[in-house]
């Protein structure tokens, strides 16, 4: 994937695909769920090479 396509693929509503093929949530709202339990998802990519997500959630959350 593009530099210009990883730097968009976590807002609302993007996507790469035609129009009709989708509501363009599913990394926006992995991205959400995956915050709010203090994780990260990092996107790792590069052209013609492939696209590697990783997913890293807290076994434990810090209480304030």
């Amino acid at each position: 994937m593009t530099e210009e396509t990883m730097q968009k693929i976590f807002a609302l509503f993007y996507t790469t695909k035609p129009v009709g093929s989708g509501t363009s949530l599913g990394m926006s709202i992995s991205y959400q769920i995956i915050n709010k339990h203090s994780g990260q998802l990092k996107c790792i990519s590069a052209p013609l090479q492939g696209t590697e997500f990783i997913i890293q959630i807290p076994i434990q959350i810090k209480s304030v």
